[in-house]
């Protein structure tokens, strides 16, 4: 049997693409540094220092996107894209766990 069928992704630029994937390149690596939800520390130190690397990425996509004269960000269809590429699982790690998880 196979997995159902993901929705497509909407259409992005090339530039909100990368924004997407550098968002969520950084927001894995908070959720591994998330003391609240991490067992270890080697863990979050290595996750920690890739953040640098990836933070600037992530500056860089904005700073294409301000350049090319990008200057809104379609949040709708951003959220659609980060929807299909999971990105409200991955974000649930960067937050608290709940209390019965404790």
């Amino acid at each position: 049997m196979l997995p159902p069928e993901l929705p497509p992704l909407p259409a992005l630029t090339r530039a909100e693409s990368d924004l997407v994937d550098r968002y969520l390149e950084v927001l894995d690596l908070l959720g591994r540094i998330n003391p609240a939800r991490a067992a270890d520390t080697y863990g979050g130190l290595r996750a920690a220092q890739a953040l640098v690397g990836k933070a600037s990425a992530l500056r860089d996509a904005l700073a294409v996107m301000h350049e090319r004269g990008e200057s809104r960000l379609h949040a709708g269809t951003l959220a659609r894209a980060l929807r299909v590429l999971d990105g409200e699982r991955r974000a649930e790690r960067v937050t608290l766990p709940p209390e019965s998880q404790r």
